[in-house]
Formats: structure tokens, sequence, C-alpha cells
């Protein structure tokens, strides 16, 4: 398929949404329509994750050479919504990638401002974001995708949504959270090498 951001309104660049987040968080609000004291306070950590991942984080010497030695033109999109715990996580390491060769572009865009989009892109039957689509920048069609996770922290998710008796929702996340932050990124960079060695391979 064909996907040009031509129709979409808002998107960013990633350093301009980041700071157009920033700006929502200091007025008690977030992207999307629940602006909920638990979205922004989702939203408010989030951005602390993201500022510090992205100052953090160092790029494999084997996800920088493979990136590096892309020929072709990209254009990477970024499906986000701000509250999502996901995506701050996961986007600043694909911005530092994309920042590693200058024949990628990279753009976020917000997951409910754009249904059609999305649809697209479901996960399991569910919008789940962060989702990266990677298109031909001088084609327009859509290569590859990855998202909305790395994959060991979407089977945990998988397997909790299986659970018949669960703990609270919020204990989870925190579980959830604790994996990224051991993890240290590496699943993730590994994932990132494993679909940009094969666009060109």
């Amino acid at each position: 398929m064909k996907l040009t951001l031509d129709a979409v309104t808002s998107k960013w660049g990633y350093h301009a949404y980041v700071s157009h987040v920033d700006d929502l968080v200091a007025h008690d609000q977030t992207t999307g329509t629940n602006h909920s004291p638990d979205y922004v306070d989702f939203t408010r950590m989030g951005q602390q994750r993201t500022h510090r991942i992205y100052k953090t984080t160092t790029i494999t010497q084997a996800l920088e050479t493979a990136t590096r030695q892309l020929q072709r033109n990209y254009h990477f999109v970024v499906i986000v919504e701000a509250w999502c715990g996901d995506v701050c996580q996961n986007l600043p390491v694909i911005q530092k990638v994309a920042e590693l060769n200058p024949n990628i572009s990279l753009e976020v865009i917000l997951r409910d401002e754009n249904p059609d989009i999305m649809n697209h892109f479901t996960t399991d039957g569910g919008r789940a974001v962060p989702i990266l689509v990677v298109i031909d920048a001088d084609t327009h069609e859509v290569i590859t995708r990855w998202g909305p996770r790395p994959a060991p922290a979407q089977k945990m998710v998988k397997d909790y949504k299986a659970l018949t008796e669960k703990v609270p929702y919020m204990e989870f996340v925190k579980e959830l959270q604790l994996w990224y932050a051991h993890d240290h990124t590496q699943t993730l960079q590994a994932e990132l090498l494993k679909l940009l060695s094969g666009l060109e391979a």
C-alpha cells in the first residue's frame, strides 16, 4: 500500500512533537480527548522518561552501522499518543536511529486524529501504539512496520490479557515499565537492527 501524510494536519518532527507535549503538560493537558488527571499524569511521567531516554541512550555499533549503510530514501512515520507508556520508551530510540542517516526523515502523527491510517496498522485487532511505519520516500510504498513494543514486552501484555484473575492494571503497568528499565533499550535496538538490515538485502 501507499501512504502519504498530505491530509494529516497535525504532524511533527520528533523535537517539535516533544516540545508540543511539554506545552500540553504545562497546561494540564495531553493528546487526544481524555484530559483526565490520570491521563495528564501518565503524560507527565512519560515526558520525563522521553527526555531521559533520548539523552542517555547509546545506539549499538551494529545498529549504527546498519543504519548508516542504508542508501535509499526512507520516511519513518510513528503513530503515537502522548499518554502511552510504550511511546515514551520507544519513540526516543527510533528518533536517535533516524538521526544517523540523512536519507531517513521522521514524522510523528497522532493515533486518534488519524483513524484511517491507524486502521491499517492494528495489532491483534487493537489500536496499540507506538507503530513505526517505514515508507519508501520516493514511491510512498509502505515497506514494513514495527510495534507497538518489543517482543518480550508484547508477550507480557498478551499474557496479562489472557489471565482470568488479574492484578490491578496499574500494578501490571509498573511491571512493564520495570522490564523496560532493566532492558535498557537493548531488545528494541536488536529488533530495529533486524528490521533495517532487511530493507536493502
